[in-house]
């Protein structure tokens, strides 16, 4: 149930990023000021309305996924426990364990000598 939940939350996380950087920074939509923006499909207005309500739609499911994923997780570390409460174990570092003796390889053959070039 939880990785269902996370799977969604991702993809209404990734919808929301398009969504918000699609739209203009001065509060306007896509094609906005140009009666061609959209074609005949829809005008300025009608786009800038469009994104702001999937905006709208896509934070309150983020919000509300966010908090189910929240309540799933909350029993998981212990019963009303905080990471703050519970103390850290302190363990004393471990003694390096003795290496094994490694088998001796086999010589490798000297490299040929390589000729002096002459200088004159």
């Amino acid at each position: 149930m939880t990785s269902v939940l996370l799977l969604i939350h991702l993809f209404v996380t990734i919808a929301l990023i398009g969504v918000v950087l699609i739209q203009r920074s001065e509060g306007g939509g896509l094609g906005i000021g140009t009666s061609q923006g959209m074609g005949a499909f829809m005008s300025g207005r009608g786009t800038a309305n469009l994104l702001t309500r999937a905006t709208a739609i896509l934070g309150t499911l983020f919000f509300a996924l966010s908090l189910a994923l929240a309540l799933l997780n909350r029993g998981t570390g212990g019963v009303g426990r905080s990471i703050l409460d519970t103390p850290a174990p302190i363990t004393a570092p471990a003694a390096p364990a003795s290496a094994p003796a490694k088998p001796a390889m086999p010589a490798k053959p000297a490299a040929p000598a390589v000729p002096a070039v002459p200088t004159n």
